[in-house]
């Protein structure tokens, strides 16, 4: 059994921010896994889909935006016995070029508020992440909150790396 995390914020506002890449990427994993529709889990303070591929793949998407998403987390590896070497955490990397991802395992936060609260809630940072690239060609932007919270635009290359991500979690998930 793995647990995959989107990490994003909720609400239409945020909808297709690059700030919401890891959301977009679960999305797009879903769909093209004909994974059945995300329901609100009020236990879990997520958007919740599963589905058995090859193992059982639970698909997540915390509601409690991007600086509380550990405790989401932390409840779902709890409640489904999951252990942290089975998650992966999906998320926006400012220090990656835009039509680039990493894939990266037992490594720090980087700065990034949601991975921190994932490693500080489950007392661990040995788990698989996907980080999908948002700096720009041109480099990293000035105000960098304001920068995450735009929208994506066409030359971010959207599409491809949503494209990459959903093979490397087929990869990470042995699909």
């Amino acid at each position: 059994m793995m647990l995959i995390i989107g990490l994003g914020n909720p609400g239409k506002k945020h909808e297709k921010t690059r700030h919401n890449a890891g959301f977009l990427a679960v999305d797009e994993f879903a769909k093209k896994n004909s994974f059945p529709d995300f329901n609100f889990s009020k236990k879990f303070n997520a958007l919740i889909s599963e589905k058995s591929l090859n193992q059982k793949l639970i698909l997540a998407k915390p509601q409690t935006f991007m600086n509380g998403s550990g405790k989401a987390v932390k409840a779902l590896l709890g409640f489904y016995k999951i252990n942290p070497e089975n998650l992966l955490v999906i998320h926006d990397d400012i220090d990656i070029l835009s039509d680039k991802i990493k894939v990266s395992k037992d490594q720090g936060a980087a700065g990034h508020k949601g991975v921190e609260s994932v490693i500080s809630e489950i007392g661990t940072k040995n788990f698989w992440r996907i980080r999908l690239g948002i700096l720009p060609k041109k480099g990293k932007p000035k105000n960098v909150e304001s920068f995450v919270l735009q929208r994506f635009k066409k030359e971010d290359n959207l599409d491809k790396i949503l494209e990459k991500t959903s093979e490397e979690i087929k990869k990470i998930a042995e699909i």
